[in-house]
């Protein structure tokens, strides 16, 4: 089997765990562990597991200029992040949260556009303006008919928060990226986030009831931790050298089409409706946006 064929494999299983995770997050929180716990859990759990690699890998040294662009990579793509997703994911449905993550190329697009100056296609514009409409309703209205709609409501716009500090920080890493090896990289990232998030989340830790918690809980925490954050990164990470970038974010999108069959397989989440249409709408939005067209907009 070549490398190319490894990597997709690899990067497949990731977008599996992904899809996976939507649901088993779901079922820790926010009865067993709140979700700021779960992010500290989560962001102490990859610190230690990427410091402990990174005896392994050859030292490398940081230029002073360059922590402070790790940190603020750290804090969008941990602290913001990681803190709205899983406090969203508590609010909202698997299903829900799922679809507003594919945001995330469209969030890259306009953070591309302001911070680097990068030309927009006007097909392009036409797909950000129908992703972000759909994304929309889906927040406003893709949960109305449920219980606590006005909680789920907050839920999915946190989730879009989410998506777009993680779109800004794909951004801004980007050029950091280049210069170090990514376990380097990685290690302080996680390093930073943890620091950071500890004031948000040492409170809801310390009400967490280890002796009540039901073995199946410890092992769904464990996957999170062990699976969502570590094993997927190293996965995309061996498909980023094998395949291009634009490769491995196409499979983004099997997240949410994993999340709904798991969701609606142990009952969950369901569908409803709008829902549907929202899904239908952002996808025909990302779609435009990562479209290959020839012309940048004057």
């Amino acid at each position: 089997m070549n490398s190319r064929i490894l990597a997709l494999i690899a990067v497949f299983i990731a977008a599996i765990i992904y899809g996976l995770n939507y649901t088993i997050a779901k079922d820790v929180m926010p009865f067993y562990v709140k979700p700021y716990a779960f992010i500290l859990l989560r962001v102490s759990g990859a610190t230690l597991f990427f410091w402990c690699i990174g005896f392994f890998i050859k030292s490398q040294k940081i230029e002073k200029s360059d922590y402070k662009k790790i940190f603020l990579a750290s804090l969008f793509g941990v602290t913001i992040n990681m803190l709205a997703f899983f406090k969203g994911l508590s609010l909202t449905t698997p299903i829900s949260a799922s679809v507003v993550m594919v945001t995330t190329p469209i969030m890259v697009l306009i953070f591309s556009a302001i911070l680097l100056k990068e030309k927009i296609l006007k097909l392009k514009i036409v797909g950000i303006t129908i992703g972000l409409i759909g994304t929309i309703i889906l927040i406003v209205y893709g949960n109305t008919s449920e219980n606590n709609a006005n909680d789920r409501i907050l839920g999915n716009f946190l989730v879009f928060v989410n998506a777009s500090s993680y779109g800004l920080y794909l951004v801004l890493v980007k050029g950091i990226l280049k210069k170090y090896n990514p376990f380097v990289f990685i290690k302080w990232f996680y390093l930073f986030g943890f620091i950071t998030v500890l004031p948000f989340s040492i409170f809801e830790f310390t009400e967490i009831s280890w002796s009540t918690m039901p073995s199946s809980i410890y092992l769904k925490i464990g996957f999170v931790v062990l699976f969502t954050t570590c094993i997927t990164y190293l996965f995309n990470l061996y498909g980023l050298t094998k395949l291009k970038p634009t490769t491995v974010s196409v499979f983004i999108y099997l997240q949410p089409v994993i999340a709904t069959v798991f969701a609606l397989f142990v009952g969950s989440d369901s569908l409803n409706i709008v829902k549907f249409l929202a899904i239908i709408i952002i996808f025909a939005g990302v779609y435009l946006v990562t479209k290959q067209v020839d012309k940048p907009i004057k």
